[in-house]
């Protein structure tokens, strides 16, 4: 099949985000300019640069009419953690994607433990194995098909990273000890638990 995304697929859901997978989940955490933390995940996630090491997300709509918690937050203070999102955290990092007032602290409301970073502000979430602290690079605002909705790419500047050491193997990473959670298409998820080496 062929289709424009401006005229539409014809099929029962939109194929887009099916098509380019799996994106990885970065859980970020932030701090609002009053000092409320913040977490919610984004699959639309990656790392792009490594000298130096940065990272990014893409922000997409709106909650209930207003901009997102977590770009305002950036945007407010200007730094932001990427706490990588894996299999055993798939409840948390689901629930902390709800529309919760900006007033409600995530990471206590999903029963997480919040960790000081060593160089920025905003918390970590202590459960996750892996941890970017990042300080904000630059906000790209790219096209929106609605106008009302903002569709916001935050890139940072990755200042301090933590590995736990139960995810490593001889020193390395090791993806199937991480189990990383990626985003498929539609409610669709996976994990790592298989490697192979080219």
């Amino acid at each position: 099949m062929f289709y424009k995304p401006e005229d539409g697929h014809g099929l029962p859901h939109d194929p887009f985000k099916a098509c380019v997978v799996p994106r990885p989940i970065g859980w970020i955490s932030t701090l609002s300019a009053d000092g409320v933390p913040n977490a919610a995940p984004y699959s639309y996630f990656n790392a792009v640069g490594s000298a130096p090491p940065m990272a990014m997300f893409s922000s997409n709509g709106t909650k209930a009419g207003a901009p997102k918690d977590t770009v305002t937050n950036v945007e407010a203070t200007g730094e932001f953690v990427v706490n990588i999102a894996t299999e055993a955290l798939s409840a948390a990092v689901k629930g902390s994607a709800a529309p919760l007032p900006a007033e409600v602290d995530e990471i206590a409301q999903m029963g997480l433990t919040a960790a000081p970073s060593r160089l920025i502000k905003p918390p970590r979430i202590a459960e996750s194995p892996i941890h970017l602290e990042c300080v904000l690079h630059q906000v790209v605002d790219l096209p929106s098909a609605d106008p009302a909705e903002r569709v916001a790419v935050v890139f940072g500047r990755v200042v301090g990273v933590h590995i736990d050491e139960t995810v490593l193997t001889n020193g390395l990473v090791d993806a199937t000890k991480l189990r990383p959670l990626a985003r498929m298409g539609y409610r669709e998820y996976a994990a790592v638990r298989e490697v192979f080496e080219l």
